[in-house]
C-alpha cells in the first residue's frame, strides 16, 4: 500500500493535469486528471482503485500516469465513497458517474470522450466489470458503447462468495443482492475489446474467476501473469515494456 502512494506521488509531481474535480454533486466525491497535453485531447484510462471496496483512494491509484502521459494518454483516477459508509450499490452508482463526467465534460479537461478505456484492480476489477455490462447508459444519457475498452485485474466477477467471508462485515449482501452486482452474470450487450489480466501468484479463486469471464468478452484466455501476486500485478501499468504495459497501450490504440 506505501509502494502505491509513493509511486502514484512520484509519478503526478509535476505533471499536467486537473485534480480534485467533483464527478458526482450528489456524493460530492472527485476525480483527478492526469498527463493532459497540448496535442489536443487525449485518450483515458480511467482506473478505478481496489481495497475491497473499503480501502485506497485516488491518491494510491496514479502510478501509471507518467508513463501513460509519454505515450499520449490521459489517466483519470476517481474516488467513490467507501462500505460501509456506502452500500455496493451507491459505489457502483458513483463509479459509472464518473464515466459520465468523462464523457460530458472530458473534452474541456483535455480528453478524448470518444476513447474511453476502463480498467482496476480486485474491487476495481468488479466495478471495472460493472461498467463493461449493458443496461445502465441508458439512464445516464450515454451510448452504449461509452466505455469503447476495457482492462481489469484480478477481479472479482462473480461476488456471490462474498457473503461468506469477512468482507461482507462492511458491504453487507445477501446472496440476490451479490448476484445483481456481479458482472458475470449480468447482460453483456455489446462486448468491448477486453484484456482480462491476473496474476500467476493470486489466489485461485481470483485467477479461476478472470479466467472463466474473459471468453464471455470474445478476450480467449485470460492473461495470467508471470511472476506477480494479486499485490503487484497492477504496478506494471507503469512499465511500458511489461507484457502488461504493452497490453493496455495496445488497447488504447486499436481505438
Amino acid at each position: 500500500m506505501a509502494r502505491y502512494r509513493a509511486e502514484s506521488e512520484s509519478a503526478v509531481d509535476g505533471l499536467p493535469g486537473h485534480p480534485g474535480i467533483v464527478y458526482d454533486e450528489a456524493s460530492g466525491e472527485r476525480l483527478d486528471v492526469w498527463g493532459v497535453g497540448d496535442d489536443g485531447p487525449r485518450p483515458v484510462f480511467v482506473f478505478l482503485h481496489g481495497g475491497y471496496w473499503m480501502a485506497l483512494s485516488r491518491a494510491d491509484s496514479s502510478f501509471m500516469a507518467r508513463t501513460l502521459h509519454e505515450h499520449g494518454i490521459a489517466t483519470v483516477v476517481p474516488d467513490y465513497t467507501l462500505a460501509p459508509k456506502a452500500t455496493l450499490e451507491e459505489i457502483v452508482r458513483q463509479v459509472r458517474a464518473s464515466i459520465a463526467w468523462v464523457h460530458r465534460h472530458g473534452r474541456e479537461h483535455g480528453l478524448d470522450p470518444g476513447r474511453i478505456v476502463v480498467g482496476g484492480s480486485s474491487a476495481g476489477g468488479h466495478l471495472t466489470g460493472m461498467t463493461m455490462v449493458g443496461g445502465w447508459q441508458e439512464e445516464l444519457g450515454l451510448p452504449e458503447d461509452v466505455v469503447k475498452a476495457a482492462m481489469p485485474f484480478s477481479g472479482l466477477f462473480d461476488i456471490r462468495p462474498i457473503t461468506r467471508v469477512y468482507v461482507n462485515e462492511y458491504v453487507k449482501l445477501d446472496v440476490e443482492r451479490a448476484a445483481a452486482l456481479s458482472p458475470a452474470l449480468l447482460p453483456h450487450g455489446r462486448r468491448c475489446p477486453a484484456v482480462v489480466a491476473v496474476a500467476e501468484h493470486d489466489g485461485a479463486g481470483f485467477v479461476g474467476q478472470s479466467r472463466a469471464f474473459a471468453p464471455l468478452w470474445g478476450a480467449g484466455e485470460a492473461m495470467v501473469v508471470p511472476d506477480r501476486d494479486h499485490f503487484d500485478v497492477v504496478l506494471d501499468l507503469a512499465d511500458a515494456e511489461s507484457a502488461v504495459g504493452r497490453a493496455l497501450l495496445g488497447l488504447v490504440r486499436s481505438l
